[in-house]
């Protein structure tokens, strides 16, 4: 035993003796207010995006209008979108459907009005199917499992059944509706593509801007979970049109103008996207480098994105399980530097010689509730294990202590916030060169209300800061930064934004959101 205890302190002293250095950053997104930013970035909640000033921030020190800028885990796409907003092209990759969906109906969007006239093409559509579709979703509700609906555009199957907690979620004239534009919707096609993105965003929710008030707006309850609560609650559900509230939505996402630089979405795993990039690049035109990757990797299991967004990703035709089968990362921080291994050198492949890399790494605490045997600093793994093997030199770290209370699992009680104690900002290059651009990139200040690219429209427009009438919040919802109304959760930081994950300051975001 005291052999052991030597080891032990050994090992304490060899993980404090040599700090990560810090890096020389005003974390100036903090002072931004909540929902500083493009107004298409709130389209839809999800698990661990952070917020679009912390992007910008490192967008508009380390890259330069024309750059590319890649995120390889890209979630809701908050990062192509900023670098689209500020003239950069934005790269996402995800293997996670709901991700690439939300990350190509942001960086490639349709006008405001293409996508206003096929939502009144749809609206008229209904008008004349609406019998035969109500009839199909009163069918699945009597025998939701051997009755069949029509699956959605683009799936091998014809025909599906239809989960019993979806039939239990929704009113019998918004399922039909539903079940219409699943089935008319094309992915493919800009517009539908965009107008599915949106109606992920407000398929459940507590207030009347959401179609189903079976579930909050941040990740789908189990499906067991949602039935019973709608059972006890003995409340049916809410009538909603669709088409209202899907129109209500698009103008509130298209109150800034579509970014008239375009980006790209993969849909794809993270380990060998770096040849996927350069290929899709150069289809376009594009330089074939990035100068700056900015993402923030998965954490050793800590969310299950299929699990908690299987309502979604119903909408969308995908199985939840598939999904999380998909994202499944290592649990042990040796695996997961082989992972990140893996990635960091896919993109190596396509990063310039004097590009930057800025990875937000979360120290885990907890695996699905389970203490995590090996508690080190993940941060600290991924460089000495993952980055430096590869030939990549450090610029700095930042840390960030996590504030539970402001997490989307707040809501979890007792085990809310358990899983990541602290995020860490890890900057690093390829080359010296990079090394030493970041660092003096880092020290130098932002325009925060800096000019924007061109929109669709062609009229100019200053950087967003969401002000009182410009947070996607539906009506009947506070707008900016007021206090809570009767019907908005309690807690919540917007209608469309998750509560903040990381350290606030005292009037704005933190790292994650």
């Amino acid at each position: 035993v005291p052999f052991v205890d030597a080891v032990d302190a050994l090992d304490a002293i060899d993980q404090t003796a040599d700090p990560l250095p810090e890096l020389p950053l005003e974390p100036d997104w903090k002072v931004q207010p909540r929902l500083w930013g493009h107004s298409l970035h709130p389209m839809c909640t999800y698990f661990g995006a952070f917020p679009a000033a912390l992007a910008n921030a490192f967008i508009a020190r380390l890259s330069r209008p024309g750059d590319v800028v890649i995120d390889p885990f890209c979630g809701r796409g908050t990062v192509p979108l900023q670098a689209c907003v500020t003239r950069r092209i934005g790269v996402g990759v995800d293997a996670n459907p709901l991700a690439s969906l939300l990350t190509g109906a942001k960086v490639d969007a349709p006008d405001r009005r293409t996508a206003i006239a096929r939502i009144e093409a749809l609206r008229l559509d209904w008008s004349h199917g609406a019998p035969a579709w109500t009839a199909l979703a009163r069918a699945a509700a009597s025998d939701p499992e051997r009755s069949l609906v029509p699956a959605p555009r683009g799936q091998p199957n014809r025909f599906e059944t239809l989960p019993p907690a979806v039939v239990r979620a929704f009113h019998l004239t918004t399922l039909g509706q539903l079940l219409m534009l699943r089935h008319e919707l094309d992915p493919a096609a800009i517009a539908d593509r965009f107008l599915l993105a949106a109606l992920a965003g407000i398929l459940h929710g507590r207030s009347g801007g959401y179609l189903s008030a079976a579930l909050p707006n941040t990740f789908s309850l189990a499906p067991r979970y949602t039935s019973r609560f709608v059972a006890e609650r003995g409340v049916p559900a809410p009538q909603r049109d669709v088409f209202r509230l899907l129109a209500a939505k698009s103008v509130r996402l298209f109150r800034d103008p579509v970014p008239s630089t375009r980006g790209i979405a993969l849909d794809g795993d993270a380990r060998n996207a770096g040849a996927r990039i350069g290929d899709a690049l150069r289809a376009r035109g594009h330089p074939e480098r990035a100068r700056l990757v900015v993402s923030s990797p998965p954490y050793l299991r800590v969310v299950r994105y299929g699990t908690y967004n299987w309502l979604r990703l119903w909408l969308l035709g995908a199985d939840p399980a598939e999904v999380d089968a998909r994202l499944e990362t290592p649990p042990r921080p040796g695996e997961y530097a082989h992972f990140m291994r893996t990635v960091l050198a896919s993109l190596g492949g396509v990063l310039s010689d004097d590009a930057a890399v800025v990875l937000v790494v979360g120290d885990v605490s907890t695996d699905r509730g389970r203490p995590v045997a090996e508690q080190r600093s993940l941060c600290r793994t991924v460089w000495e294990e993952a980055a430096r093997p590869l030939g990549y030199r450090l610029a700095g770290v930042s840390a960030d202590p996590v504030a539970a209370g402001r997490k989307v699992t707040r809501i979890w009680g007792p085990e809310a916030g358990r899983a990541t104690d602290i995020d860490r900002i890890l900057v690093i290059a390829p080359t010296e060169l990079g090394r030493r651009r970041a660092l003096a990139a880092l020290r130098g200040p932002v325009a925060w209300d800096a000019p924007v690219g061109r929109g669709a429209s062609g009229a100019g427009k200053p950087l967003a800061i969401l002000g009182r009438y410009a947070a996607d919040v539906p009506s009947g919802r506070p707008r900016g930064d007021g206090s809570a109304g009767a019907d908005e959760e309690p807690g919540s930081r917007a209608d469309d934004q998750p509560a903040a994950q990381l350290r606030p300051a005292a009037a704005g975001p933190s790292v994650r959101a």
